[in-house]
């Protein structure tokens, strides 16, 4: 039988967990195979295990696919809708002898894994059943207890290729008779797995590495079966930054979480499609046409790549830059309003000055949530003073008047325009006598509480005179020890 021509790749998740940061990346890896090929990416739902399948969680998984701009391309297949398939290929494992019923019970095989444990024996199943007699089966049959279906693993070797590791093999004599029919009639994970692939016309298999003992036992089932395998591709798993497991901290949480952290779809995808693979040359930003075109499995590392957080975060920012201010207004506005600094409909009455508010704030922000956090004061002006900046700012005796004089200035000007504010504020400190600087900065601190943002002069004119000159007089207020309560609640 002839492996298919078209390229055909699945991502096939168990809705026993949320979509991860480990399977999204294996799925942007087989995405990307596939539309480099100009081939198609399947999505099968493994829920085959009901016990542990959640289907709130298939909803979840979707969704993160989806986030992450993953589009498949046939409607998803469900193994539990397909319970119908799998029998008959069992059937004709045990017509040909390939294959035995196995009439132990789960608290049989409990006790003699038990025992060989104790007795340091291998734990493999020791075939009880493939020695039957007739007479014995026969017995069986007529009580009628559950019975499960195992396949009979041949002696020799496995050996295969793998399009990342080179050539594998593996004794069969450490494989198991594996079930492949459960005793009420369900299919295993490496039986449903085959069957599927095999129908599903899949032409490569590429998943983690974890995967490749599996990878024998399939091969031994497709062998079994008289099936041509797909070709296979192992991915080294990601690690934390201490070159451990990666855990939670480092980045394993579902991948719809990295959205609620403000993070653009297209910067988490970039920066998976480069954990353990490369372009071949030093670029660090794609965008999802140029990681299409140069994607190919010769460049996957066999090393295990580092999840740095970090540098997720920083790719983050650099997609965030090179925003267009009209778009970047609705990715940062639910976080604005979940901070209760704005209204949906205030967000869409007032878009002109939300688009000066994200293109100002956003070279400083490598998240979505950072508008919040750093714009807070375009929203409102109850803030307080940064402490620091308070004590380096607003403790020399000469800076109430200065700010007293710079509001004075700001009241009366015809234009509050970018040009007219700088010529005020600098023309103000030369008559002082004193540097631009030491009137910017308590400046800054009198209008946004905080020392740092972005340029002083272009947020005065987005925050606009009636705004500056309140909070310059309530920043006079609280130096001289007299601070009034901010009252209004949102000025943008």
């Amino acid at each position: 039988m002839s492996p298919p021509s078209e390229v055909r790749v699945r991502i096939a998740p168990s809705p026993s967990g949320f979509l991860h940061v480990g399977t999204a990346r294996t799925s942007i890896y087989n995405w990307l195979f596939a539309r480099h090929h100009r081939g198609k990416f399947i999505l099968r739902i493994e829920d085959t295990d009901l016990e542990r399948s959640d289907p709130e969680l298939v909803e979840v998984i979707l969704e993160g696919l989806r986030w992450l701009g993953l589009n498949w391309d046939e409607q998803p297949y469900y193994q539990s809708k397909r319970f119908e398939v799998y029998p008959s290929y069992a059937e004709k494992l045990l017509q040909q002898g390939k294959a035995y019923h196995c009439y132990c019970s789960p608290e049989l095989l409990k006790q003699k894994r038990e025992e060989a444990i104790r007795e340091k024996r291998s734990v493999k199943y020791d075939r009880h059943c493939l020695r039957l007699s007739e007479e014995e089966k026969k017995r069986l049959e007529a009580e009628a207890p559950p019975k499960a279906i195992r396949i009979k693993i041949p002696p020799g070797e496995t050996s295969f290729h793998d399009l990342v590791y080179g050539d594998l093999s593996y004794d069969n004599a450490d494989i198991d008779d594996l079930i492949i029919m459960r005793s009420d009639g369900r299919p295993t994970y490496n039986f449903a797995c085959v069957v599927d692939d095999y129908e599903m016309k899949i032409s490569h298999v590429i998943r983690g590495n974890d995967h490749i003992p599996n990878t024998y036992k399939q091969l031994l089932l497709y062998e079994a079966l008289g099936i041509t395998p797909p070709q296979f591709a192992h991915l080294p798993l990601s690690l934390g930054i201490d070159r451990s497991k990666i855990s939670k901290r480092d980045g394993a949480v579902a991948i719809t979480d990295y959205r609620q952290m403000g993070f653009l779809p297209e910067a988490m995808v970039n920066f998976l499609a480069l954990l353990g693979w490369s372009p071949g040359d030093d670029r660090e930003l794609m965008s999802t046409s140029e990681l299409i075109e140069a994607f190919s499995l010769e460049r996957v590392s066999q090393s295990n790549p580092v999840f740095d957080i970090e540098k997720l975060k920083w790719m983050n920012g650099e997609y965030i830059r090179s925003r267009d201010d009209n778009e970047l207004v609705p990715l940062a506005a639910p976080f604005l309003i979940e901070a209760g600094l704005t209204t949906k409909l205030a967000v869409e009455i007032r878009w002109e000055y939300m688009k000066k508010v994200v293109g100002l704030l956003k070279g400083r922000c490598r998240l979505l949530t950072d508008f919040a956090e750093l714009g807070r004061y375009f929203f409102t002006d109850k803030f307080d003073y940064e402490p620091e900046g308070v004590k380096k700012h607003f403790s020399s005796p000469e800076c109430n008047p200065w700010l007293a004089s710079l509001a004075e200035r700001y009241s009366s000007l015809q234009k509050f325009d970018l040009q007219a504010i700088e010529t005020s504020l600098r023309g103000l400190a030369e008559e002082l006598g004193i540097s631009a600087a030491k009137l910017i900065h308590p400046t800054r601190l009198a209008t946004t509480g905080m020392t740092k943002g972005p340029s002083l002069f272009e947020l005065l004119e987005v925050l606009g005179r009636e705004e500056v000159v309140e909070r310059l007089e309530r920043a006079v207020d609280f130096i001289r020890g007299n601070p009034t309560p901010a009252d209004k609640t949102d000025t943008g």
